[in-house]
Formats: structure tokens, C-alpha cells, sequence
């Protein structure tokens, strides 16, 4: 995250595609269930690799922390989770000056569970190396100020891909946001992607595909296995790939087996959660304070929003007098300070000259 790391030569910095690629603090605030708990850990998992896997979240922490360590770290973003005793919130900010979107967590679902529901999931040690690829649905559309802005923050939370260069080895997530214009509703999707040879027999794509090799002893030829049609087991979503809408024609090598380039090969997107479904409350122009830009509960006239907005000046004002007023005090205090000791020095002088 922007630091450096030590090589033969000595420290040498990290390279600018990693330090310009936009990173994260996925925290909470306050006392917060056990679930909700694990899913700030699923959405740190989902934010990998840009973001502090294993950061520890103090009682003591406030935001002004995170703030001040966020420029070294080249941290763009800030993800809250807070619970009340009727909802789980999320919030979404980009530091260090805002603004700041809160959602509701209308419902949600931990990627444990998703991951268990299924039947043959699709979890290796190396799928959260790179940064997912970002799939937004029902968002051009409209021409809301807060869905503007909803949109703004989403793209920005991920590194940008430039579809000429991209190299889809480095693809192997999807985030899925697809959003429902008329319940205002943000439905959140966590896959992984599969690609599978097509054009292949069931067994000759077993052999190719799979790390298991079984016993082909009782075999006299290699044509006898090729035509064996229950060598392997029928297995879940196995006729998906003769689905044409999910075919396509390869325009680079897949390091999966038997995916080569100009071939035709089926894509299929495997579910590993957080599953959420979110539905945004508020806009701050400012971080985590300022004016609210939108609120979809709390409607005000224009006087009432000017009046606010007169109210949060004079206390911005009052705070900065306080301040200045405290610096003053501080100045004041040690020039005192320092006039005494020059004082006593004099004293300590004239006396050892006695």
C-alpha cells in the first residue's frame, strides 16, 4: 500500500501503477455484531489486493487516525461499517476531503454461506491477487445528483482497465453493482471467473482440465478412452457450457488448461460473496460532516437549508476563534516561561559571581 520494500540494492520504491492504483481502510466504528463483524472482513477480502488485509481496529480509533496516515500510505478511500440496534451501515468516503455516501445494508449475505450453498465453488489461494473487475448495471440512466455521485465513487474505488492493453490472466474476479431505478435499490455480486474449453468431448476435456488423472490401465488405445463417455462423474453446471451466449473466442492464452488463443471457450461466473443489497440514505459533501447534499428520508426547503448551512458556518467559525484563541495562550505561556528562565539564570549567574 504505497510503501516501500526492501530489495539487493536497498529500499527502492513501489512501481507507480501500484501506488496510483486507488487503495482502501475497510474499518468499523462502535460496538457491532459478530456478523456484521465477518462481513467487514468478506468486503476487505473483496477489496483485495489494494487494501489493509490485517489492520487492527483500536476502541481508542477515531477517523482523524486513519486520515493522517492515509496520504503515506496512498490510501483514496474509506469504508465504515456501523450497526444500530435496527440496521447495519455502511459508508463510503474519499479522503481526505469527501464527500461521503452512507448506505443501508437492507439485507446481506457473508460469503461463508454463499460459499457453502454451492456445489462445486471456486476458491484458490491466488484469486485475490488482483483487483476484481468492475461491472456496473442501471446507472446511466438517471441524472440524480446523488446517483452521479454513487457511480463516481464505485469507478474510482478500482484501478481502471484499459481494454486494448488488459491481460486477462490478470482478470479473475467480477463485481457485479446493479441498480433497481424504481425500488432505488443496489444489489452487490462477488464472482470468480471460470473459462472452459468448448469443442471438446467430455472426456478429452476432463483429461485436459482436470489435476486428478484416473486409471487408464484397463485401456487398449488411446481411441478407447477418447470415446469412453462416463469416465468422469456428471458434475454441477456441466451442459452451461454448451450455452452459445457464454462462448467466446479467446483473443489471448488463458494459463487455464486447454484455453488457447483464437479457440473458442466458455465463460462462467462462480459466486464467492459478500452478497449485499444496499440502499443509499445520505450524501456529505465534506467527511463524515458538511452539508448534505441528499437524503432520501429527511426532505428540507431551501430556507431550511440555508438556515443549516448558516448554523454549521458560525459554528466553524467559533471553533476556529477557539482555536486561535488556545494557540495564543499556548505562545503566551511559553514566552512567559522562557522570560523566567532567563530571569533565573541571571540570578544563578550573579550569585556564582559572589
Amino acid at each position: 500500500m504505497g510503501r516501500k520494500k526492501k530489495s539487493k540494492k536497498g529500499n527502492e520504491p513501489e512501481p507507480e501503477q501500484l501506488t496510483k492504483a486507488p487503495h482502501s481502510f475497510v474499518v468499523k466504528r462502535g460496538r457491532i455484531g459478530h456478523n456484521c463483524s465477518q462481513l467487514m472482513m468478506d468486503f476487505r477480502k473483496l477489496m483485495e489486493p489494494f487494501t489493509a488485509s490485517d489492520l487492527k481496529v483500536k476502541k481508542k480509533s477515531v477517523i482523524k487516525d486513519y486520515v493522517s496516515v492515509a496520504g503515506l500510505l496512498n490510501v483514496t478511500h474509506l469504508v465504515v461499517f456501523t450497526q444500530t440496534p435496527k440496521a447495519v451501515y455502511m459508508r463510503v468516503a474519499r479522503l481526505p476531503q469527501g464527500p461521503t455516501l452512507t448506505y443501508k445494508v437492507v439485507d446481506y449475505s457473508l460469503s461463508r454461506d454463499v460459499i457453502s450453498s454451492l456445489r462445486k465453488p471456486l476458491i484458490y489461494s491466488t484469486l485475490h491477487q488482483l483487483s476484481p473487475l468492475l461491472v456496473m448495471n442501471g446507472f446511466s440512466g438517471g441524472e440524480q445528483l446523488e446517483l452521479k455521485l454513487s457511480t463516481s465513487m464505485w469507478r474510482n474505488m478500482f484501478p481502471s482497465i484499459d481494454v486494448n492493453r488488459v491481460n486477462l490472466n490478470s482478470i479473475r474476479r467480477c463485481l457485479l453493482l446493479n441498480y433497481n431505478e424504481e425500488s432505488r435499490l443496489m444489489d452487490v455480486r462477488h464472482y470468480a471467473i471460470r473459462v472452459k474449453p468448448v469443442g471438446l468431448s467430455k472426456t478429452v476435456k476432463k483429461l485436459i482440465t482436470t489435476k486428478k488423472i484416473p486409471d487408464l490401465g484397463k485401456f487398449k488405445s488411446v481411441e478407447e478412452v477418447v470415446s469412453k463417455e462416463d469416465l468422469f462423474t456428471e458434475s454441477e453446471g456441466e451442459g452451461d457450457d454448451v450455452d452459445e451466449s457464454r462462448q467466446v473466442v479467446l483473443p489471448q492464452t488463458i494459463s487455464s488448461r486447454g484455453n488457447v488463443v483464437n479457440e473458442k471457450s466458455a465463460v462462467r461466473l462462480v459466486e464467492i460473496g459478500p452478497r449485499m443489497t444496499l440502499e443509499l440514505i445520505k450524501v456529505e459533501e465534506g467527511l463524515m460532516n458538511g452539508e448534505v447534499m441528499y437524503h432520501s428520508l429527511i426532505k428540507k426547503t431551501k430556507k431550511e437549508v440555508k438556515e443549516m448551512n448558516q448554523k454549521r458556518q458560525q459554528k466553524l467559525r467559533l471553533k476556529l476563534s477557539r482555536k486561535r484563541q488556545q494557540e495564543e495562550n499556548v505562545r503566551r505561556k511559553q514566552k512567559m516561561r522562557s522570560k523566567r528562565q532567563s530571569i533565573n539564570h541571571g540570578n544563578e549567574a550573579g550569585s556564582s559571581l559572589q
